[in-house]
């Protein structure tokens, strides 16, 4: 085990190990409110007096040995710390049964029972990723805490699990398939068996209220109780969010994500709560993805010298700025002030006829300042509308972009681009190089054949050989009540995209990308309003985009 923490920590980039000489603790017993018992893992150095170290708690659904075991038990506890890493309810060996999310009442027992034992006494931490960062929001406003590092993750789910009001289909079920499959004998094996022969079956299910027990062998309970919950003020969800009490967080704080991180709006969302309540917290969200190696490097790194800062007053590994954010196209870290830039401003590029971009509105308006160099007035006798029909029995498939399991979010668009139920919008060369920090916004007007219907759209960087690459995106879904009917029949459909940081370079041009789905990474919408649990056929839905001088249909960008 020495040669493989020294091989681990070079290659995670940590600071030197103190000592590698550790005493693990197996299955200590925590009793929780009702009786039930969760099993953790105490690490701790050989030599260390009883209650000498800060104390860091990780826990976890994952599994408290093996590599979480490794990295998040092991790894600090040889930097400095002890560390009890806990298997959440209702996995590995823990009591229960595993209620996904539904993490307070027994995060709060455990720190009470932390707090009574012999061997701690001082400040307590808090680090891990996902569903670990999940777990410190849901006691983080308790105030026992001395310092937390929850990274790609937020202080509620629900925004992620129901992408827009649709299914975040290709992540759900991966996660579903990784819960069910990890406890069972050759788990390796059956989960890569599942994402690659079960999964993509399942994916093209109608109805999708029992895909589960084709991916897990049998029903998986919480998997079908999420489409009877879908709701965020369901009471299901209200006990699982921990948004409100963000701001309330008196711990320091440090927030890790990545642009292409299925949580990114949501960890920025806990960012300015903790910004605008003046609470100690800092910001890093670099070029990953939820998956990314070099992500797990960087948030091990920069968890451990947050918890170094704020629970041993050893600000030496610490990076002081307090946003620091990897600018794409530019390929350079910055560091900023704060998070969105205040000296941001927006830059409304509108969708034209011909497929068009400009800061030129139709109609022969202006808007956007002129950022970059802007583009032909608007024509009156240009096309007011353009077309395209979504089948959802032939979906248009999702390419790059935020999922559970990405491994090459950004990526090409030529084969997105060629379908003919994608629109795209393209602009001409910069003039001189552009850079959006920030919020993104997608709006525009629309009709559809039927009330129920997706809108995505997808902004990309198209260089100089014509290679087109997604920057960020996000879908909505409509339905027969929102947004409502303008008197024409059209819909005013406004909302945001995954925010970004990324230097558009002089001679490139943007693009827009307008489909009715990005399929398995939001479930499909059957055209019909059936709930997709119990979908029993597919209905194509004509879209019309319009972009006339009474409907701008745009995308606004946040450019320094």
């Amino acid at each position: 085990m020495t040669i493989l923490s020294e091989i681990a920590g070079r290659s995670l980039r940590l600071p030197s190990a103190q000592t590698r000489d550790l005493v693990v603790e197996h299955d200590l017993p925590a009793t929780m409110d009702d009786g039930v018992v969760l099993l953790a893992d105490r690490y701790v150095a050989r030599d260390a007096a009883p209650g000498s170290l800060p104390t860091v708690l990780v826990r976890t659904p994952y599994g408290r040995r093996g590599f979480f075991g490794f990295v998040y038990g092991r790894l600090i506890a040889e930097r400095g710390f002890q560390v009890v890493v806990q298997s959440v309810r209702g996995t590995f060996g823990s009591g229960g049964v595993f209620r996904p999310f539904d993490e307070r009442a027994d995060g709060l027992a455990t720190l009470r029972w932390l707090q009574a034992q012999p061997w701690c006494d001082g400040p307590i931490g808090m680090i891990g990723s996902s569903y670990m960062g999940l777990t410190q929001w849901a006691v983080a406003a308790d105030g026992a805490l001395g310092a937390l590092a929850p990274s790609i993750t937020a202080s509620q789910f629900h925004g992620q699990a129901y992408g827009g009001g649709s299914i975040s289909l290709d992540t759900a079920l991966s996660w579903t398939l990784i819960i069910a499959a990890q406890e069972r004998r050759l788990a390796p094996l059956r989960l890569i068996f599942g994402l690659r022969r079960k999964l993509p079956k399942a994916f093209d299910e109608v109805a999708l209220g029992e895909v589960d027990a084709l991916i897990a062998g049998e029903p998986v309970e919480f998997f079908r109780e999420w489409f009877e919950v879908a709701a965020p003020d369901d009471p299901y969800w209200r006990t699982r969010d921990f948004s409100a009490d963000v701001a309330g967080v008196s711990a320091p704080v440090q927030l890790v994500g990545g642009w292409q991180d299925i949580f990114l709006p949501w960890l920025l969302e806990d960012y300015v709560a903790l910004r605008r309540a003046g609470r100690t917290t800092q910001l890093i969200v670099g070029p990953w993805a939820h998956t990314s190696t070099p992500l797990l490097a960087r948030s091990t790194r920069e968890g451990l010298a947050w918890l170094r800062a704020h629970l041993l007053g050893d600000r030496r590994l610490l990076d002081e700025a307090p946003v620091r954010i990897w600018v794409g196209g530019a390929r350079e870290w910055r560091a900023l002030e704060q998070w969105p830039p205040p000296e941001a401003r927006p830059w409304r590029l509108h969708l034209r006829a011909g497929g068009a971009l400009s800061e030129a509105a139709p109609g022969g308006g202006a808007a956007g300042g002129g950022a970059a160099g802007g583009g032909a007035a608007g024509d009156a006798g240009e096309a007011a509308s353009t077309r395209f029909t979504y089948d959802p029995a032939h979906p248009t498939p999702s390419l790059g972009g935020p999922v559970l399991l990405a491994r090459e979010p950004v990526t090409d668009n030529a084969p997105l681009e060629a379908r003919d139920d994608v629109l795209v919008f393209t602009g001409e060369p910069l003039a001189r190089a552009v850079e959006a920090i920030g919020p993104v916004q997608a709006d525009v007007h629309v009709r559809t054949s039927s009330p129920f219907a997706d809108v995505f759209v997808r902004i990309c960087d198209v260089d100089p050989s014509g290679r087109s690459t997604n920057v960020c995106d996000a879908l909505i879904r409509l339905d027969d009540a929102a947004p409502p009917l303008a008197a024409d029949g059209s819909r005013h459909v406004s909302f945001a995209l995954w925010p970004t940081a990324h230097r558009f370079a002089a001679g490139h041009r943007v693009r827009v990308l307008v489909a009715g789905g990005a399929h398995p990474r939001y479930a499909r919408n059957a055209g019909t309003g059936e709930p997709p649990q119990a979908a029993t056929r597919l209905v194509a839905v004509e879209h019309e985009l319009l972009h006339d001088g009474g409907h701008p249909s745009a995308v606004v960008l946040s450019v320094l």
